[in-house]
C-alpha cells in the first residue's frame, strides 16, 4: 500500500464515528490530565492500558494517542496561571507565560498558547505524513557520538537562559549536573551519591524538580511577599484578542518551530521537554530583542509552546517506523501496543494500515477538536487568577504534592519536593536562574550516557566525536553558539 492509499485508509478510520467519538475522549481527557501538575500522560496511558482489553485496537491507541498530545496542549494551562508546569514538556513555557499573566495578560497568554499548540501540532502532523516512512532513517543515523555532540550544543546555550550573572547561570548548571548523577550508574550499576539511601537509587524523577523549584518556589514566594499586590492576581484576565503585531511575532517562531520540534521529536530520548527548551534558546539566541526574553514576551512563549506539541507527534515516527519509544510517554504507548496484539516497527505500516495511519490522520483531527475546546473555554480558565490568594496557594501545594506522589508513591519523594522548593526560592532570592539548573538536569544523564558509550566504542579515541558528518557538523555548531556572545560583546565595543 502506498502513502497516499495509507492516508486515506487513515483518514476513513478516524473520520468514523467511533473514531470521532474515541479522538475526542482522548484529547478531552489529555487537556484535564495536562492542567493538573504532576498529572502527565504517562499515568493516564498507563490507567487506560487495562481499560482497553478488547476494545478494537485501532480506537484504543487513537485514544491513548489524543491523551497524550492533549496532555501536551493542556499541560501550558497551570505553568501560565500558576507557574507550576503540568508535564515537563510546558516547564519552558512558564519562562514568558507566567509574567505575562502576572501582568493582568493571562487570557492573551492562553490565546498564545493555544494557536501555537495548534499551528505547531499541526504542521508537525503533515510532515509525520509526509516523511514518516523515511524519517525513520534519520532516527537510526544518530549514534552515541552524534546523541553527545546534540546534547553539547543544547548547553551551550546556558548563558541564553540567564538575565544576569553568566557566573551564577553556571553555578546553577554545575548543580543540576550533580543532582543528575544522583542514583545507579546505568553503565557500572554502582551506586552513586546516594549516601546509603534506596529511596535515591533510582535517581530523582524530573517532576519533582521541577514542580520545586517553580510552583513550590512561587508558593514560597507569594507567601513572603503576601502584602504584595501581583498584576495578574485581580479579575482582569485581560484581552484574548490579539493585535496585528502580536499575530506578526508569532508567526516567525511559529514556522521555524514547527520544523525543528518535529526533528528533535524524531530523535529517541530528546522529546518535547528537549525541544521546548532547544526552541527557546534558539528564539533567544536569533531576536533582535534578547533583552524581552522572560518579561512576557510573545515570542518567547510561543516559540516552545509550538515546539513542544511539534516534538509530540515526531516522538511517533521513531515508535511507528522501527518499534523504539522517542520518550517516557511513548514507552507507556510501545507497552499498550503489545497488550494490543500489534508490534510496531518496519512492518506495522505493511501488515497493519489501518492501525499506523489511523493514528496519523487522527491527530490532525484531533488539533482541531483541542482548538475547539481550549479557545472558548480561556476566560473560565483563567479565573484560576481571581481565587483569593490563600486558597490558591493550598490548592497548588496540593496538586503539587498528589502530582508527585502518583508518581512512585513515595514519601520520601515529598520531602524531595519540598527541599527543591526551598532551594528553588533561595535560588529566587539570590538571583540564581532556575532554568540552566533544568536543562543541565534534563541533558546531563544523556549526555554522560552517550559519551561514555563512544568511548568504548573507539577503546578511549577521543575522534569518534570528528568521524561523523552529523557529530562534526554539531560540535561545529556548538562552537559558534559558545563563541557568538564573546564575539557579540567584542563588536558592540568596537561599534560604540
Amino acid at each position: 500500500m502506498g502513502s497516499i492509499e495509507g492516508i486515506l485508509t487513515g483518514f476513513q478510520v478516524a473520520f468514523s464515528i467511533e473514531g470521532v467519538l474515541f479522538v475526542l475522549l482522548g484529547v478531552f481527557v489529555g487537556t484535564f490530565i495536562g492542567m493538573l501538575p504532576g498529572l502527565g500522560p504517562i499515568s493516564a496511558i498507563a490507567i487506560m492500558i487495562p481499560i482497553t482489553y478488547g476494545m478494537e485496537p485501532t480506537l484504543a491507541l487513537v485514544m491513548m494517542a489524543g491523551v497524550y498530545y492533549g496532555a501536551v496542549f493542556g499541560g501550558s494551562t497551570s505553568s501560565i496561571l500558576l507557574n507550576a508546569p503540568g508535564i515537563s514538556g510546558t516547564v519552558a513555557s512558564s519562562f514568558d507565560g507566567y509574567p505575562m499573566a502576572q501582568q493582568g495578560k493571562a487570557g492573551k497568554a492562553l490565546a498564545i498558547a493555544a494557536l501555537s499548540s495548534f499551528a505547531g501540532g499541526t504542521v508537525s502532523v503533515v510532515l509525520l505524513m509526509i516523511f514518516a516512512p523515511m524519517l525513520a532513517n534519520v532516527a537510526i543515523s544518530f549514534g552515541p557520538p552524534a546523541y553527545f555532540a546534540l546534547m553539547l550544543l543544547g548547553l551551550t546555550a546556558i548563558a541564553s537562559l540567564s538575565e544576569g550573572s553568566t557566573i551564577k547561570a553556571l553555578i546553577s548548571a554545575v548543580v543540576g549536573f550533580m543532582v543528575a548523577t544522583i542514583g545507579i550508574d546505568p553503565q557500572t550499576g554502582t551506586a552513586r551519591f546516594t549516601f546509603g539511601s534506596t529511596n535515591l537509587l533510582d535517581g530523582i524523577d524530573f517532576l519533582v524538580i521541577a514542580l520545586g523549584l517553580f510552583a513550590i518556589a512561587e508558593v514560597c514566594y507569594l507567601v513572603m511577599n503576601r502584602h504584595k499586590s501581583l498584576g495578574g492576581s485581580g479579575k482582569d484576565i485581560g484581552s484574548l484578542k490579539l493585535s496585528k503585531e502580536d499575530a506578526k511575532e508569532m508567526s516567525g517562531p511559529i514556522g521555524r518551530h514547527s520544523i525543528l520540534g518535529f526533528i528533535l521529536g524524531i530523535l529517541p530520548g530528546a522529546g518535547a521537554t528537549i525541544a521546548s527548551f532547544i526552541s527557546y534558546i534558539t528564539e533567544k539566541r536569533i531576536s533582535k530583542n534578547p533583552d524581552k526574553f522572560g518579561k512576557g514576551y510573545v515570542k518567547g512563549l510561543a516559540a516552545p509552546e509550538t515546539s513542544n506539541n511539534a516534538a509530540t507527534s515526531g516522538a511517533f515516527v521513531p515508535l511507528l517506523s522501527l518499534g523504539i519509544p522517542g520518550s517516557g510517554t511513548t514507552a507507556v504507548m510501545l507497552g499498550a501496543f503489545l497488550v494490543l496484539g500489534l508490534q510496531p516497527g518496519p512492518m506495522l505500516m505493511g501488515d497493519e494500515p489501518e492501525v499506523f495511519w489511523g493514528i496519523i490522520a487522527s491527530m490532525y483531527i484531533g488539533n482541531i477538536f483541542l482548538l475547539i475546546l481550549n479557545l472558548p473555554l480561556i476566560p473560565y480558565i483563567a479565573r484560576i487568577l481571581t481565587i483569593p490568594r490563600p486558597l490558591l496557594i493550598s490548592l497548588v501545594i496540593m496538586f503539587s504534592l498528589i502530582g508527585v506522589y502518583a508518581i512512585s508513591f513515595s514519601v520520601f519523594d515529598l520531602y524531595l519536593l519540598l527541599a527543591f522548593g526551598v532551594l528553588g526560592f533561595l535560588m529566587r532570592m539570590f538571583a540564581f536562574p532556575a532554568p540552566p539548573f533544568i536543562l543541565a538536569f534534563i541533558l546531563g544523564g544523556m549526555m554522560e550516557q552517550s559519551f561514555r558509550q563512544s568511548m568504548t566504542i573507539s577503546d578511549g579515541n577521543i575522534s569518534i566525536f570528528f568521524e561523523s558528518n552529523i557529530s562534526l557538523v554539531l560540535i561545529i555548531l556548538s562552537a559558534l553558539s559558545l563563541s557568538f556572545p564573546i564575539l557579540k560583546n567584542i563588536w558592540a565595543k568596537k561599534k560604540a
